[in-house]
């Protein structure tokens, strides 16, 4: 695993406390269409990614498309830095 991902799984399950063991959450496990994340815990995600890697999101970015997996989160921080 990488080191995005590591640091976003660590967030996911100690700061969002996500319902799933470091296991079960995996690369493509489905975070916002799963319903795992909401969208007040999708914002905080959003406010980590930009201070942690130092990236800016634009309002059509917090979708699906971008934040649904650790594996579309870490492609979005890669195209951003």
């Amino acid at each position: 695993m990488t080191a995005i991902k590591d640091s976003v799984k660590t967030y996911l399950l100690e700061e969002l406390n996500l319902p799933l063991t470091s296991e079960e959450l995996g690369d493509d496990t489905p975070l916002l269409s799963s319903r795992l994340i909401d969208s007040i815990s999708a914002l905080l995600l959003v406010e980590f990614l930009e201070k942690e890697f130092k990236i800016e999101f634009k309002p059509h970015e917090v979708n699906n498309d971008n934040l649904d997996s650790l594996q579309l989160i870490e492609q979005f921080v890669q195209g951003k830095q």
